[in-house]
């Protein structure tokens, strides 16, 4: 219709044109019923049966005559090797961008790389552990990269992310990983069938999280952190029975418990005006590391390379930390993002010789970077480890596009010096003065962190605790919300709400059939 120049009849007036004489019967009840359905009876194509013309089984079992033998005795079989794009750097595109390629991924949490993904129990099968190299043989194309044990990966499987391994990138993105694309044709752009074989060890993978299990289920090892309750939730049956549940699994200390008090023995910071915090939904979380990259190119964040983040060097302010629960096969998966919690009872401001981590007036903890002699007793003191330090100059003081690249509203730092999140002070300045020109407060949602701004998901939530009415302090009052690590009575100003599950009844029935 817009081809001929017909612009005059609505989308739904050109569809109902089309159909009369079409419908059986009286039109109107039949154009009724379509709609109602979705569908028009009697119109549905007749099923043809299909089947695959030579397609390679991705099994384990080895073909007639492999010389690889059984599964697990030499590390070899026959396995279906998934090809997907990279969750940070996608198809390559993005490969020299220095803050992508630092940026961890989603549910491995490696960065700088990009690894052989496979099931624990096929790991287990084929003798493979994590950092194992192995080659993969795809129709005798072949590559080498190292391994990593993925809880909830499919069995008989392998994942390959393309995007790495290139040598045209540039400074950054050159000879990173391996090339995924050397096993692709045009037969199997998505999957193939292939074969590893072990050819070495200790791969070196740059991992800032390290353990990701929250109970251990079985897992060899394993660390048992149910009782911390980092991650707390509950199913909504059960949520409705105790909405407070997620308070009810804590035990935080009275809030008037603390070593530092005034003689009328209340908490020794009194908040006239702001009070900052900080609601994060894990809910909402989809851990797409946004607000990481968001936070690094806001706060003029150094890359450190793959060997720092190895030697726990890396800078990034905000990390999202990826839990798993229920063993390896078939894990639930939680995202958590981390900042600087705020503490009202801050660990590391009392151990600094030289006060350079400060209480402020609005309830930041504050560093003054001039002041800062890198004892690193902070960052030793604080239990959430969101304090980083310059253990080298990252920063380029003399490229002068660099000076025109970085925010100019924050501090560069140098060697030797502590930093962390600052709540995007920033951001909080711009808006408070903003408000003084208008003789006026500051709105409710005005001030928005980097982070905030940035998350696709709507996760984040910052505002002043002060103002009852204000979102973040709503959220602070809900049932579901609750502090990490508060038995340690740090009385943090960053907290959580609680994820709430609400799962199929009809498919976890499937999952157990």
């Amino acid at each position: 219709m817009a081809l001929i120049g017909s612009s005059t009849a609505t989308g739904y007036e050109i569809v109902r044109k089309y159909w009369q004489g079409k419908l059986t019967g009286d039109f109107e009840p039949a154009w009724r019923k379509a709609l109602n359905d979705g569908y028009v009876a009697g119109t549905a194509y007749p099923a043809k049966a299909v089947a695959a013309k030579g397609a390679v089984s991705p099994t384990l079992s080895p073909k007639e005559g492999d010389k690889g033998g059984a599964p697990g005795t030499s590390g070899t079989g026959m396995l279906e090797v998934m090809f997907r794009r990279d969750p940070t750097v996608y198809d390559g595109t993005y490969a020299n961008n220095a803050w992508l390629q630092e940026t961890p991924k989603p549910m491995t949490q490696v960065c700088w790389d990009n690894a052989v993904e496979i099931s624990p129990k096929t790991a287990e099968k084929l003798g493979l552990q994590t950092e194992d190299i192995v080659e993969i043989d795809v129709n005798g194309r072949k590559v080498k990269g190292g391994v990593w044990r993925t809880p909830g990966h499919p069995d008989d499987a392998v994942t390959v992310f393309l995007g790495y391994g290139r040598s045209k990138a540039g400074r950054v993105g050159n000879e990173v990983g391996f090339n995924g694309y050397a096993l692709r044709a045009s037969d199997g752009m998505y999957f193939a069938g292939g074969k590893i074989t072990k050819v070495g060890e200790n791969y070196g993978f740059a991992n800032p999280q390290g353990w990701q299990y929250i109970d251990q289920s079985g897992i060899p090892g394993a660390q048992d952190m149910s009782d911390r309750h980092i991650v707390r939730k509950a199913t909504l049956a059960d949520f409705i029975k105790h909405p407070d549940f997620a308070r009810e699994q804590g035990e935080a200390p009275a809030p008037e418990f603390s070593l530092y008090t005034t003689n009328a023995g209340l908490p020794i910071y009194n908040y006239t005006e702001a009070k900052w915090g900080m609601a994060i939904d894990m809910n909402s979380c989809i851990g797409c590391k946004t607000c990481v990259v968001a936070c690094q190119a806001e706060n003029n964040i150094p890359v450190v390379g793959k060997e720092q983040v190895r030697r726990g060097r890396h800078m990034n302010w905000l990390r999202v930390d990826v839990y798993y629960e229920g063993g390896t096969e078939n894990p639930s998966a939680y995202y958590q993002p981390i900042p600087c919690q705020q503490c009202e009872n801050a660990p590391c401001e009392v151990v600094c010789p030289v006060g350079a981590t400060v209480h402020s007036t609005e309830g930041l903890n504050d560093m003054v970077y001039n002041r800062c002699v890198g004892t690193r007793y902070c960052s030793n003191n604080c239990p959430y480890k969101v304090r980083r330090f310059n253990f080298l100059l990252w920063q380029d003081w003399d490229t002068p596009q660099y000076k025109m690249m970085r925010n100019p509203e924050v501090s560069v730092r140098s060697r030797g010096v502590m930093e962390k999140c600052t709540y995007c002070v920033q951001r909080i300045t711009s808006g408070r003065i903003t408000a003084e020109k208008e003789n006026r407060a500051v709105k409710d949602g005005e001030i928005i962190t980097a982070c905030q701004q940035a998350c696709p998901a709507g996760a984040i939530t910052f505002g002043n605790l002060n103002d009852k009415n204000s979102k973040v302090a709503k959220l602070r009052a809900d049932g579901r919300n609750y502090g990490l690590l508060e038995d340690l009575n740090t009385r943090p100003r960053t907290t959580y709400m609680a994820v709430v599950l609400n799962p199929n009844p009809e498919l976890e029935k499937s999952e157990q059939s």
